[in-house]
This record gives C-alpha cells, sequence and structure tokens, in this order.
C-alpha cells in the first residue's frame, strides 16, 4: 500500500502550492512509511509516500520519470504482469533503471496513450503527468481495490488516495453531501461516485479520467471519466462440474503465484474460512518456504475462530 496525492493548478501556482501538497502526503503517510517524494512544476505537482516492496533501492523512489523527464507517475498497488510486460518492452527497444513494476507503467504509456490501461493486471490507483501534452491522467483498476479521490473547483484540482489528503486543503468545504449520507444509512456504504463530501469524488474502478489547460476559460478541462473495462459474465453450458473443478484450482493457483512476487517477506491473514483457507493452501503449493500466516481471535466464544484456524495453519506448516 502506497499513498498518492497532488494538485493541477490552472493558474500556475504550483511552487507555492508545493507546502500544500507536502501536507496532504504527511496526513496519509500511514499508507507509506518508508519515504516521501515530489514532483513540481507549474501547473502540476505529484505527491508520494512509498511502502517498499518491489526494489527497494533508491531507484524505486516516486514519483518517477522516463529517460527525458517528461514523463511521470505517481502510483499505488501493484502490477502482477510487470515481469511480462516488462520483457515485451524490452524486445522493442525501451532501457530500464529500476526493477519495479511502477517503471513499466512509464513505458507502456510511452507505446499506448490512455489505452495501456487495458494491459494492465493488477490493482492500483495511479496519477500520471505527461508534461509534452500538459495532461494529468488519473485512473484506477478494474474493481477498484485501491482507492482515488478528487476535488475540482474549476481553477484547481486536488487528488488523494484518501478523503483526508484532500482535506488537508482547509479551503476545501466540508459539507456533507445529505444523498451520499442516505446512500451510506441504507446500503452501508456510499456508490461512486459520490463521496460523503459535496463536491469530492471518487474516481469509478475501470475508470480514467484527463485534466488539462481550458485556453477558453483559463480553467480547467476534465475528460472522462472512462470507463476501460466491463465485466462479462458468459458461461459455458458445455462444461461440466468435473471440467470447471480443475479448471478454478487453475486459476487460483496461478492468481496467488503472481502475488507473491516481492522484495520483502510476504504473509497472510487467517480466519479459517474458505476464502483465507484456500489462499493459504495454494501459498503453501507454490512457495519455497513455509507461509506465515497470522490471526486474531476474541474473547466472546461465538465470533472466536482460532481454534479452526489452527488446524489450517497446522496443515500447511
Amino acid at each position: 500500500m502506497c499513498g498518492i496525492c497532488g494538485i493541477f493548478d490552472a493558474e500556475g501556482r504550483g511552487v507555492s502550492q508545493e507546502p500544500l501538497v507536502r501536507r496532504m502526503a504527511s496526513v496519509i503517510a500511514h499508507r507509506g512509511p518508508d519515504e516521501d517524494g515530489y514532483h513540481v512544476t507549474p501547473h502540476c505537482i505529484l505527491g508520494h509516500r512509498r511502502l517498499k516492496i518491489i526494489d527497494l533501492s533508491p531507484r524505486g523512489r516516486q514519483p518517477m520519470t522516463n529517460e527525458d523527464g517528461t514523463i511521470w507517475v505517481s502510483f499505488n498497488g501493484e502490477i502482477y504482469n510487470y515481469l511480462d510486460l516488462r520483457d515485451d518492452l524490452i524486445r522493442i527497444g525501451h532501457r530500464f533503471r529500476s526493477e519495479t513494476d511502477t517503471e513499466v507503467l512509464l513505458h507502456l504509456y510511452e507505446e499506448k496513450g490512455e489505452s495501456f490501461l487495458n494491459d494492465l493486471n493488477g490493482m492500483f490507483a495511479l496519477a500520471l503527468w505527461d508534461a509534452r501534452r500538459g495532461k494529468l491522467l488519473l485512473a484506477r483498476d478494474r474493481f477498484g481495490k485501491k482507492p482515488l479521490y478528487y476535488f475540482h473547483d474549476g481553477s484547481r484540482l486536488l487528488f488523494a488516495s484518501e478523503v483526508k489528503g484532500i482535506l488537508a486543503d482547509p479551503s476545501v468545504p466540508r459539507q456533507i453531501d445529505p444523498e451520499a449520507l442516505s446512500a451510506y444509512l441504507s446500503l452501508g456504504y456510499v456508490p461512486c461516485p459520490a463521496c460523503i463530501f459535496k463536491g469530492i469524488q471518487k474516481l469509478p474502478p475501470a475508470s480514467w479520467i484527463t485534466i488539462e489547460l481550458d485556453p477558453a476559460t483559463h480553467g480547467l478541462k476534465t475528460d472522462g471519466p472512462h470507463r476501460y473495462w466491463t465485466l462479462r459474465y458468459q458461461p459455458d453450458s458445455r462444461l461440466t462440474e468435473a471440467d470447471c473443478v480443475p479448471r478454478i484450482q487453475e486459476l487460483i493457483r496461478d492468481s496467488v503465484r503472481v502475488r507473491l512476487f516481492s522484495d520483502v517477506p510476504l504473509g497472510a491473514f487467517l480466519s479459517c474460512g474458505l476464502d483465507s483457507s484456500t489462499i493459504v493452501a495454494a501459498m503453501a503449493e507454490v512457495s519455497e518456504t513455509p507461509v506465515e500466516t497470522f490471526s486474531a481471535g476474541f474473547d466472546e466464544e461465538s465470533f472466536d475462530e482460532l481454534r479452526f484456524a489452527e488446524i489450517v495453519a497446522k496443515r500447511f506448516s
């Protein structure tokens, strides 16, 4: 987990607003306790809080840029197919300075523009500044696992991984949206693109939006949100249960395997339910080292599942 934040300012006050972006990053420091980083231009400032997972060296610092400094990205998440994408990019001439999945985003964007999102298998929220086009791109993964909020007042757009990052700016209104509150009380959550605060929006899952200067109004012009992927369910009635079981096992095994790329120790929260037990079983199968599991217990017996978690933990050592 990392944290991203930033500002696009139509009036070109980027340098003077750097302290604000630093405050925005500081209030989401829990998302990335290892280090912070900033890229400042007159119109766009990117901030980042890093949790080191892949390539722990300084080469993995963010915001990260391409070779000529024309494209910058602040990225939260993991791209599970980054090694395959990296190999493809190297074959067509791209050169890499780090071992991170972040750098793959820069080179893939150079090749494909906004359509590079279709190639990503992962969970992410990202902000990409294209200095050549004067555009800021915000994007979110297919199921919205990583959060991204933004606030647009006409002359500025603020974005952050959490609402509190945007509220680090005291000029942003703190007015509750009654419709969002009603939805929360009815559903237990606030559906996209609404937020509990009026004027702040969530970028929907599987979507991207671009922001650039608008010469006609001397303000900002947005394009989007655009949806780049939609879930489709197309059952094959010819498949039997005997066909499905090994296929599901294969998909689970592969899904777990690609999530184990890391330069830091990995573990699993084990409750003993079907989901966590299945994941631990798959981890034990594909991992070369014993799986570290962590469980939480409760004094109330009706809530406590530690005895069942212990059975699973012992089964897979």
